[in-house]
């Protein structure tokens, strides 16, 4: 039996992002369900977000963010021989995502399939990316997380209705002569499963909120720490550091302890919201349309979400 032959590491060469057109601000919750501007903002850090209307579907908004990291990473459609879609929010699960948003791209008969890891599917998938060119199962993949989380959130709840927001972000891994994407360090606390999910079909998406806090302030930053150790890294060397967004108070606790003071620390929820496997990739791409991190920098990333499930990488910065 022969071992096909891959390349020595793999790299990102570019990001992409897209979010709907449609922004609701606080001021228009406050219209409807009992908050304010203020609560919102105290809580988790959010002033607006933004949401696809009932034609957009969370393949739309994949195919914009793909079709963006494709255009910005120089290759063509038929250089893409795998297609990986992180969504934890997907209509109807059959079909996949994957195959569909390869064909809207002119991307022909490549690897496709999904992953859900919820909030830490994107990190999830850039390491399936990373391990698939460097064991020569793919040359070239497109690495999408897209979520269309309104059609799962009560409008009328406040727990989830001022966290949650439409996106996508993606990005194209290739092959490179040294390796520039660090080995993962992921994980999941099953024991902890309930605290994030939709119970049935006819359910709306609940969740926990102090007990996902808890568990985020004081759990993760030695995930984080570990995938820095891993890629023979020290803290003090990131340029940038772009966990999940999930709330600005869990994004800014995590980043006080892990010890990055150099880095620039992603804080898009603020205008974005919770994207779920969405948010790390929109972030960054968004960052580097701002110019605020360096090309060839070194950026910590970390998933973390429903499941629960965590993953975190370094990266350097295409």
């Amino acid at each position: 039996m022969r071992l096909s032959q891959g390349s020595p590491g793999a790299r990102v060469l570019a990001f992409g992002g897209y979010q709907p057109a449609d922004v609701v601000t606080n001021d228009d919750l406050a219209q409807r369900i009992e908050t304010s501007d203020e609560w919102i903002q105290s809580r988790v850090g959010i002033k607006e977000r933004r949401v696809a209307g009932p034609q957009e579907s969370e393949i739309d908004l994949a195919v914009q963010a793909g079709g963006k990291a494709l255009a910005a990473s120089g290759l063509s459609s038929s250089d893409i021989d795998l297609v990986i879609v992180a969504t934890c929010t997907l209509e109807a699960q059959i079909p996949n995502a994957a195959g569909r948003v390869a064909h809207r791209l002119g991307i022909e008969a490549p690897g496709a399939f999904d992953v859900n890891a919820a909030c830490a599917g994107f990190c999830y998938g850039l390491a399936a990316a990373n391990d698939a060119v460097r064991a020569g199962s793919a040359t070239n993949v497109l690495v999408i997380g897209t979520e269309k989380l309104s059609q799962w959130v009560d409008w009328d709840d406040r727990t989830t209705a001022v966290i949650f927001a439409d996106g996508a972000g993606a990005a194209v891994v290739g092959p490179s002569e040294t390796p520039r994407i660090g080995p993962v360090a992921w994980g999941s606390a099953g024991d902890k499963s309930e605290a994030i999910m939709v119970r049935d079909r006819n359910s709306f998406l609940q969740q926990e909120g102090q007990t996902v806090f808890r568990w985020a302030t004081t759990a993760l930053h030695p995930v984080a720490k570990a995938a820095c150790e891993r890629a023979g890294v020290d803290p003090a060397e990131l340029a940038a550091f772009i966990p999940h967004q999930a709330n600005l108070r869990i994004v800014e606790a995590i980043a006080r302890k892990l010890g990055a003071d150099n880095a620039v620390i992603a804080r898009d929820i603020v205008l974005a919201g919770n994207t779920s496997a969405a948010s790390i990739p929109l972030a960054l791409s968004r960052m580097i349309e701002r110019g605020e991190v360096p090309s060839g920098g070194l950026a910590l990333l970390l998933g973390f979400g429903a499941g629960l499930t965590y993953a975190s990488q370094v990266i350097e910065l295409p």
